[in-house]
């Protein structure tokens, strides 16, 4: 037994030597690590713990609170919404920010600094706990910023970056957005201009929400450019905000009839917008949500974003039919002609139905057909067609729908200007039409995989 005392009593020894480290030198290394990352803080507390926030700057103060689950608001000098990044993005600069050096406590002067007229005082509230920060001049690098402390009136220098407390103003804090919409919750637009209104209404199918037009004709819609239409009003931003008082009074009488107004219907309520052009002259455009809310004004250009004709808005693919409804489709040029029948979710030759056909060309070519868009309308309604090249086509295309009907059409003519002539079953009117189509087009042996493919 007493061979095994040095190793027991070593053993004793180092489990000493553990508990010790463990009880004693652990703790006191984390509370080091703690005090140095605390001491590296320029806030006590976290963002979510933040309450309340006071932006002093030039151009006066604002107050902003949250609650947990809330949205910031302004509640003084005015009670409204707040620009939800725009605070988030302050607060996490503030909580995200390191002290690079403690300057001096209690100082004598501020001026060396820039904190004896501060750009920006920021007072936040967390709970019971309150701090202001005074945000001075630039420190001797780049991005980096002189703060005064007021809990323990101490000077700072923070890698704080000035760019984000510069011009922190009641506009730049304030939502500027005009309407509040998910545009994936967007259920009817309603778009009126002085002469005329366009009604459109979105159908909820798989795989994507299909537009429609409503008003002033029943027609399918150009998802691409309704989309396009809806982000830009997402987009509607003020540049400035007029509020109740003399100069809301002066400019309210002028703007009596919109240059357009716009109804969105989105989970069953209506977002109204009406743009404002009184002085054309000037350039400057006005826009209001509600008749005696705030008058926003906004960019000239968004007038003409907003301002669209029935043209644009519908569907513009001419042949008029999508590739689930064909049963048949006839090609015909002046080097080519055959049929293709879609059977069985395949596509094989009316004269040579036994034959194997290549389904990706064949696939690719039908597409090109279906999707081919008119770039440019010529005519609105169909006329002459001997001087465009449609009366003997240089290609035409024509679809046959599952009962055996004609469900769709597309002729090609003469080219001019880059662009090609062309006639659709789905608008009436003459058109331009992109031409690569016509040097797209498969022979009959690049279909039965016997010959070089076109050019994509």
């Amino acid at each position: 037994m007493a061979r095994y005392w040095p190793t027991l009593i070593l053993a004793g020894v180092l489990t000493g030597l553990g508990l010790y480290l463990y009880l004693v030198e652990l703790p006191d290394q984390r509370t080091e690590v703690a005090a140095a990352t605390q001491a590296k803080q320029i806030l006590p507390f976290t963002e979510a713990q933040i309450t309340s926030l006071t932006v002093r700057s030039q151009s006066g103060e604002v107050v902003l609170t949250h609650t947990p689950g809330q949205p910031w608001t302004i509640t003084a000098p005015l009670q409204t919404d707040a620009d939800q990044r725009q605070v988030q993005a302050l607060i996490r600069a503030l909580v995200m920010g390191k002290v690079s050096r403690l300057v001096e406590m209690h100082p004598a002067s501020l001026t060396p600094f820039g904190l004896d007229h501060p750009s920006t005082v920021v007072t936040l509230t967390a709970g019971d706990k309150q701090e202001t920060l005074s945000i001075g001049d630039a420190g001797p690098l780049s991005s980096t910023l002189y703060v005064l402390r007021t809990s323990d009136e101490a000077v700072l220098l923070t890698d704080l970056a000035p760019k984000d407390f510069l011009n922190r103003t009641l506009l730049s804090l304030r939502r500027k957005e005009l309407l509040q919409v998910n545009q994936q919750e967007t259920e009817r637009l309603r778009l009126t201009y002085p002469t005329t209104e366009i009604v459109l209404y979105a159908l909820d199918e798989k795989p994507k929400k299909k537009w429609k037009i409503r008003y002033p004709i029943e027609a399918e819609g150009d998802r691409t450019e309704i989309l396009a239409l809806l982000f830009r009003l997402e987009d509607l931003k003020a540049l400035s905000i007029v509020d109740q008082g003399p100069e809301r009074e002066k400019l309210a009488p002028m703007l009596t009839k919109p240059k357009i107004k716009v109804t969105l219907s989105a989970a069953g309520v209506d977002h109204v917008v009406r743009l404002y052009q009184p002085a054309p002259a000037t350039g400057e455009a006005y826009a209001q949500t509600t008749p005696d809310g705030p008058i926003y004004k906004v960019s000239p250009s968004a007038i003409k974003d907003l301002t669209k004709d029935l043209f644009t808005l519908q569907d513009k693919r001419l042949l008029g039919v999508d590739t689930g409804d064909i049963a048949m489709l006839s090609i015909k040029t002046r080097e080519e002609q055959y049929v293709l029948i879609h059977d069985r979710n395949e596509w094989i030759l009316e004269d040579q139905p036994t034959e194997k056909l290549r389904q990706d060309v064949a696939d690719l070519l039908v597409s090109r057909i279906v999707n081919l868009p008119a770039e440019e309308r010529v005519l609105k309604q169909a006329g002459p067609l001997a001087p465009y090249g449609l009366v003997a086509p240089v290609a035409e295309f024509v679809a046959t729908g599952k009962d055996g009907r004609v469900a769709g059409r597309l002729a090609m003519g003469n080219q001019v200007g880059g662009l090609v002539y062309a006639i659709g079953h789905r608008i009436p009117g003459i058109f331009q039409v992109r031409p690569d189509l016509l040097k797209q087009i498969p022979s009959r042996l690049a279909l039965l995989g016997q010959g070089p493919v076109s050019p994509p």
